[in-house]
């Protein structure tokens, strides 16, 4: 390499620092500017980056300038982007209004329990008899019942068809805003959709008054997505198990809904949760495998090595034929990722650019930017290139052996795998600190479950479940492999050890362990890598804060349409009602509860469950199989489905107990009711909590007005500071005596946005209104904490957390008007 092209990388290095730095400034916008601000920006930084480019000078003023430019262009042109994308979004007047939209399915649907899944793309709408503008993209659910109400079922002629992607329908929609949970330390379902280009949610109207769903007929549209939709068929055809073949599908066409929920507990506790999807080692391989071939065929051919040599031809051919396997497989973000990854380092060897790694592995991280800046805000996006990183600064394993004489195929064959292990317990090292930021968990047992999937997936089950598309008989033995593999991976699971799970660190933790793994795995004399020992540290003995002795803190779950509540103490943790089942592959307790709990390093010592409802008792299984120390206090019958999974006592009023100075007392229900038959409601197990400084909270459950009623007529130490609101607000609740015994300073209603019931009514935020209580509803505020310490004061997720994809509700939405 001449000295001219050494310092070639050197010299752009402002230029993609800068890329990448911009795009994360921008990310951290709470709100957006307006578009023009964002078009003055980039024009204004393009002309600073032509100006300091012209610079001749290699002084550090002009590599600041060409860093600040870089910067300030990247920051623009995703602001612009943004902005525009966000012009096309749902009107807020149309939301809950009744559609007829006609369009075309636009990826191959998703079945499950409930109905199904799929995309729609618009063509056209109207309300009435009057055209609309919708956002191009719909995410759609068609259920069983009418708007997803189990309990109220349509026409059996109306249920969910068996709808194929590329067909036109004509259906009746209600439409809403992209609106999700927010959470501490949880997933971010908004971020997901707009990644997505999905800018609204609904769901198909096929109630008896609603207009008959059509099916337009098909289109030549989307013919990839139908030829996934059709291999996924054959796949569950030809592969009897159908969990088995979830998993194949998973990797065959990208379809990972199909690998159903028990299956991915297990694949994330052994650590090889990646590789059931198409991820970047996927296509890499493809991308090698592939372009070996094609290079031993073009060698073949003197005339074809003449007109292009061989190794520019593999090259290219393999990048094209892993872009059309990632497009195959569903065009996912961490596909895209890896192509545009593959592009880049490609681009260099065609131009016989021999550029240092670090340079390379910027190169690729800003082109992966510029494509998708919000390629950032993804744990898969850091889980990619930390790893990528420090496997090339950790350099390839040393083979010992003379160089004359060339290693017998045994110890070939050793040495890969030793490299292979090597390879494997580095990554694993490195990226420990980074997975407890991330996930809060880290698989023990993920090296050794990796060090036989990785192989086992790559070499065997990917390349039958490819060769399946040929000859559909291989699945069979696609299907056998998977199956070999999962009692393996299921045995490892059920170890004691299997995971290990830590409080999340702060960012400054996280980022010193980060530093610290790289400089344990790195190819450094060891007195240098044990300097990263006392940085890992912070990481592995973080402790999530806690309230002192004599305090307490409150945690109200963004959980949908339910109830779940964390109370913790200086040493005890108590879950009172544990949110809503979603479907039968997921509830609260799985999707919200257990990563907080887990965030927290949270240990539970009591569920508290009210009542019987769904919506409070949803997640109950998933935190009990999490926390099996934790004692069950309810209002359950004993022929109750969790009374087998943990034996529960009866609440009832008179109840009490003392952790670390903060008292607790049940006031309902009644010993006597449970001997009367009563209404789930009716028998809400009211819990009032009591710090040392005579500051009190309230969890009331669905008590109903007769129950508020009986409360003030016993005169039970009912006044509070802090209220959970009955019911979630609905009108059969929050009666005026109730509001006036308890005078809380404020409340808060756990309720889904734009929920079919209402909650909370409109005339209940108005009677909380004129007794002066601060009412803080779920869907404006995400989840709520309130602490002992400070009780006028509440923490928003959705205020802490503001981020300018985020939806913003209105006040009338945010009560269900």
């Amino acid at each position: 390499m001449s000295p001219a092209s050494a310092h070639r990388p050197s010299r752009i290095a402002p230029l993609l620092l800068g890329v990448v730095l911009g795009a994360s400034l921008q990310l951290q916008q709470p709100r957006l500017w307006s578009l023009g601000s964002y078009v003055a920006l980039s024009l204004a930084a393009l002309a600073a980056l032509v100006a300091a480019s012209a610079w001749r000078r290699a002084t550090a003023v002009r590599w600041c300038a060409l860093l600040a430019a870089s910067a300030a262009l990247s920051a623009g042109a995703a602001g612009w982007r943004a902005a525009s994308y966000l012009q096309d979004g749902l009107d807020p007047r149309l939301e809950g209004r009744d559609l007829l939209v006609t369009g075309v399915v636009g990826a191959m649907p998703h079945r499950t329990d409930a109905g199904l899944r799929f995309r729609f793309d618009v063509e056209s709408a109207r309300l009435g008899d009057v055209p609309v503008q919708l956002p191009p993209q719909l995410m759609l659910g068609w259920y069983g019942g009418v708007d997803g109400a189990a309990d109220v079922l349509p026409d059996p002629q109306r249920q969910p068809a068996d709808l194929q992607a590329g067909e036109r329908w004509r259906l009746a929609l209600r439409l809403k805003a992209p609106h999700g949970q927010l959470n501490p330390s949880g997933f971010d379902f908004e971020l997901w959709l707009w990644e997505q280009d999905v800018q609204a949610t609904g769901s198909v109207r096929a109630g008896p008054r609603d207009p008959v769903p059509q099916r337009l007929g098909s289109t030549w549209l989307h013919p990839v997505e139908q030829a996934r939709q059709a291999v996924r068929e054959a796949i569950y055809q030809q592969v009897p198990d159908p969990r088995v073949a979830g998993v194949v599908a998973a990797l065959v066409v990208g379809d990972q809904g199909a690998i159903e929920r028990a299956d991915w507990d297990v694949f994330r506790a052994t650590g090889v949760a990646h590789l059931m999807s198409i991820s970047g080692l996927h296509i890499t391989m493809f991308a090698w495998a592939t372009a070996a071939v094609l290079g031993a065929l073009w060698r073949r051919s003197a005339r074809l090595c003449l007109a292009w040599p061989a190794q520019h031809a593999a090259l290219v051919g393999g990048v094209a034929l892993a872009a059309a396997y990632s497009l195959f497989s569903g065009w996912g973000v961490p596909a895209q990722r890896t192509v545009l990854m593959l592009c880049a380092v490609a681009a260099l060897r065609l131009r016989a650019r021999s550029w240092p790694w670090p340079w390379v592995w910027l190169l690729a991280c800003a082109v992966v930017v510029a494509a998708d800046p919000w390629s950032l805000t993804q744990a898969g996006f850091w889980l990619s290139f930390v790893a990528v990183g420090v496997l090339f600064a950790s350099g390839p394993a040393e083979i010992a052996g003379s160089e004359a004489s060339r290693p017998s195929l045994i110890r070939r064959a050793w040495h890969a795998l030793a490299a292979m292990a090597r390879e494997q317990g580095v990554v694993t090292v490195a990226l420990t600190p980074l997975s407890l930021l991330l996930f809060n968990q880290v698989s023990i047992v993920g090296l050794a479950a990796n060090f036989i999937a990785i192989p086992w997936v790559t070499l065997v089950v990917t390349p039958l479940g490819m060769a399946g598309v040929l000859l559909p008989s291989a699945w069979t033995a696609a299907g056998w492999a998977v199956d070999a593999l999962a009692t393996v991976l299921r045995w490892l699971a059920a170890l004691p050890f299997a995971t290990w799970s830590a409080p999340a660190p702060p960012l400054w933790a996280a980022a010193a362990g980060i530093v610290g793994g790289v400089l344990l795995a790195a190819r450094l004399p060891w007195s240098a890598r044990l300097a990263g020992v006392p940085l890992v540290l912070p990481v592995l003995l973080w402790q999530a804060p806690r309230p002192p002795p004599g305090e307490f803190e409150l945690l109200a779950a963004d959980i949908g349409q339910g109830n779940a509540v964390l109370v913790r103490t200086a040493g005890h943790g108590l879950v009172y009602d544990s949110g809503p089942a979603y479907s039968r592959e997921t509830d609260a307790g799985q999707r919200v509860l257990v990563p907080l709990l887990r965030a927290l390093d949270e240990r539970v010592d009591l569920l508290v469950l009210s009542h019987r409802d769904t919506d409070h008792t949803g997640g109950a299984a998933a935190v009990l199989r999490m926390q099996p120390q934790a004692q069950l206090l309810s209002s359950l019958e004993p022929s109750h489905p969790l009374q087998a999974l943990r034996a529960s006592r009866a609440c009832m009023a008179g109840q009490s107990w003392s952790w670390d100075g903060v008292q607790f007392e049940v006031l309902q229900p009644m010993a006597a009711d449970y001997g009367a038959p009563a209404r789930p409601n009716a028998m809400s197990c009211v819990l009032r909590i009591a710090s040392a400084q005579g500051v009190h909270a309230l969890l009331v459950g669905d008590i109903e007005k007769p129950q508020e009623a009986r409360l003030v007529a016993q005169e039970a130490p009912l006044a509070s500071d802090f209220l959970l609101v009955p019911h979630h607000g609905s009108r059969t609740s929050s009666s005026d005596d109730f509001l006036d015994a308890v005078h809380p300073r404020l409340a808060v209603a756990q309720a889904g946005y734009r929920n079919r019931f209402g909650h909370p009514a409109p005339d209940v935020a108005r009677r909380y209104a004129d007794h002066g209580i601060a009412l803080w509803v779920s869907p404006a505020c995400g989840a709520l904490t309130w602490d002992s310490r400070a009780p006028a004061a509440v923490r928003c997720e959705r205020a802490v957390q503001r981020r300018y994809w985020h939806h913003e509700v209105a006040p009338a939405a945010a009560d269900g008007a």
